[in-house]
């Protein structure tokens, strides 16, 4: 590797924050239990008013490592965790972590065989699910290598004067399938208290610790491999760069933990720096105002549309928010407009805080740019954290680009992923050693540094829709809807929407235009809930006799994404063979779809 020393402009909008940390050489587990010495009657997490201290915490953790132990768990054995945001789902993280396992985390509200997907290509061989998740698992578990699956419910841990409310609203509705396989949590725990002996728990950084899901470049679904450093820097890094952030602080962890936002930033950071994760398996913007006079959090971690439904929130009017410390918004872009609009809501309801905005991605643990605590540029999504080094290149080259110029954004430092799992195309061509010796991770995203090092993100290489801050890959659903047999072909893209920002479209031809397409639509349906993840559903269908083609013969999906732009507009493009001439394989510039728009008013 070279000695040469990188570039990094932007130390000198740190505010105090130091440039470089020093990162333990072990585990995320080890991580919190030395931290938590510290402040063991901090409380770690509250779930519906359900508190454990740090020192009770552990405790649970500890627990849950003995039963997976005496469950069969081996190190380096993958325990997939399919659940939303309870105490069970972050007390199995950390005891699999405890144990020098490894947690592949799976989005509970994904299809059966997205499910079959992850578990396989995790190669898992035990499941903790949630209970409305089960019967989905159940289905296909004979087609993986689970060996035992463990269930939960979101009443398990909730205050016991909650739990007939919960049966009678929501849980009666849950019946999960018999099975040989399966076991409560309870039973699970109980289990535990069988196994004596001691646990090795010197596992170091470099160990695999955790596996997420991400399209990638190339929006196909990939599972991310983080190691503890990964995660454990990711954490450091956070608390040091926010730098507003203070023990005791309570965190909204609305981000899922089976998100990296969500993993990393509301749950390990949160531990780390002895604050209070404030769980909420499920969200709803209606009674997001109950749940912030109810908890008073000093930190919100969320998305854009969240911030967008805060300030439209009818119930907020007058409402004292002074305990709102430090927002911070990622997983999606946050327009300027939203943010002036948010940033007079927090003023108007007698808060200091300002919105702040991160990127990142789950091949580098989730945030790596954050906008500074006293130093905001309009547009821009911040300054590197801390060790970590951001360059812009040549799109497809690894030559940087001069400042102020556009290229795709890439990224080196302790948090980058380690690679995909069993993807060695992919992890190499995201991947790559520059000429300085380094690793540099290409993001698939266009951008801008400028000469202080504020990084401005422009837009993606990579074909993906962010709905609501969830990665929609139109590749996948692609894919299901071409495997219907009455399907031609398909295109999927991301269409505006007034809350979630983009939703799924897709164009559809058919392989005979004179069958029923009311009876057909039904079918495509029917056949993409059973196969994907409700965020990732089409919000709409639109059947097609032909669709525009580029030179080489692809699908034209930026003609599609135009003509929807023009209808939002209230204009019409009917004709795209001027356009089609002048595509090029993939892409089409702004430029061109203006003039060429233009051209056609005229």
């Amino acid at each position: 590797m070279s000695n040469k020393r990188l570039k990094a402009p932007w130390y000198k909008f740190y505010d105090g924050e130091r440039e470089h940390l020093e990162y333990p050489d072990f585990s995320v587990y080890k991580l919190v239990e030395y931290t938590s010495s510290k402040h063991l009657n901090n409380i770690s997490y509250n779930y519906y008013g359900t508190t454990k201290t740090y020192y009770e915490f552990l405790k649970q953790i500890d627990e849950a490592a003995r039963a997976f132990k005496a469950l069969g768990v081996k190190h380096k054995d993958v325990v997939s965790v399919c659940m939303p945001n309870t105490p069970e789902g972050i007390i199995a993280f950390y005891a699999i972590n405890k144990i020098g396992a490894v947690a592949s985390m799976i989005h509970p509200l994904s299809a059966e065989n997205e499910i079959k997907y992850y578990l396989n290509l995790s190669k898992s061989s035990y499941l903790i699910c949630v209970d409305f998740a089960f019967n989905k698992a159940n289905h296909i578990i004979k087609d993986t290598k689970v060996k035992k699956v463990v269930t939960v419910s979101v009443a398990d841990s909730m205050p016991k004067y909650m739990v007939p409310v919960y049966q009678v609203t929501k849980g009666y509705k849950i019946r999960m399938e018999k099975s040989e396989n399966r076991m409560s949590w309870k039973e699970f725990i109980r289990l535990g208290k069988s196994y004596t002996k001691e646990i090795d728990d010197d596992f170091k950084g470099k160990d695999l610790a955790a596996i997420l899901y991400s399209g990638g470049t190339t929006g196909t679904p990939k599972g991310v491999r983080l190691t503890n450093l990964n995660l454990n820097a990711q954490a450091m890094q956070s608390f040091e760069h926010v730098a507003c952030l203070h023990e005791k602080d309570k965190v909204l962890a609305i981000m899922p933990i089976f998100h990296g936002f969500g993993l990393s930033v509301c749950i390990h950071t949160v531990q780390y720096f002895g604050g209070t994760s404030i769980l909420l398996p499920q969200f709803s913007a209606n009674t997001f105002d109950k749940i912030l006079f109810k908890y008073q959090p000093n930190v919100i971690v969320g998305v854009p549309t969240l911030f967008e439904a805060l300030t439209s929130n009818k119930k907020l009017v007058g409402a004292d928010l002074s305990f709102l410390t430090c927002i911070i918004s990622g997983g999606d872009s946050l327009s300027i407009e939203l943010k002036k609009k948010f940033d007079k809501f927090l003023a108007e309801h007698n808060s200091k805080a300002r919105i702040r905005e991160g990127y990142g991605l789950t091949e580098c643990g989730s945030a790596s740019c954050f906008t500074p605590l006293n130093h905001y540029r309009e547009g821009s999504i911040g300054i590197p954290y801390p060790d970590m080094y951001y360059k812009i290149v040549e799109d497809g080259t690894e030559k940087e680009v001069p400042y102020g110029v556009e290229g795709e954004i890439v990224i080196h430092g302790p948090t980058v992923m380690q690679g995909y799992v069993h993807n060695r195309k992919e992890t190499k061509k995201t991947l790559r050693k520059h000429k300085d010796g380094r690793i540099w991770l290409h993001t698939g995203d266009q951008g801008i540094m400028d000469k202080d090092g504020f990084v401005y993100f422009k837009s993606r290489l990579k074909r993906m829709i962010i709905s609501s801050g969830y990665c929609v890959y139109p590749n996948y659903i692609e894919n299901i809807i071409d495997s219907h047999p009455d399907v031609s072909m398909s295109c999927v893209i991301g269409i505006p929407h007034p809350y979630k920002v983009q939703v799924a479209k897709a164009f559809i031809v058919l392989k005979n235009h004179d069958k029923d397409q009311e009876e057909i639509l039904t079918s495509i349906k029917e056949l993409v809930e059973k196969n994907l993840s409700k965020f990732s559903w089409p919000y709409e269908y639109e059947f097609r006799d032909e669709l525009p083609k580029t030179l080489v013969g692809k699908i034209a999906y930026n003609v599609l994404i135009h003509e929807e732009e023009m209808k939002k507009k209230g204009r019409k493009f009917d004709n795209t063979d001027e356009l089609l001439e002048q595509v090029e394989d993939e892409s089409t510039s702004d430029e061109l779809l203006d003039k060429l728009d233009n051209n056609k008013k005229s």
